[in-house]
């Protein structure tokens, strides 16, 4: 069995925690920030956790993880 190939592009936006849940960086945090208030972006910071469906997607593509 050959080995397999992590997607670098996976394993650049996607981190594991150490039960097995996909962390992921959240969106709305990148421009037009004057106009959202103090509290949205502060909890925009801490990470994401995938849903079961799409984390089984990120498991695929990152196979060694």
């Amino acid at each position: 069995m050959p080995k397999l190939k992590t997607s670098r592009s996976a394993a650049k936006r996607f981190k594991f925690s150490k039960t097995g849940k996909v962390k992921h960086k959240r969106a709305y945090l990148r421009h037009l920030l004057s106009s959202k208030n103090r509290g949205r972006k502060r909890n925009l910071r801490h990470p994401g956790t995938l849903n079961r469906t799409d984390s089984a997607t990120v498991h695929a593509l990152m196979p060694y993880q």
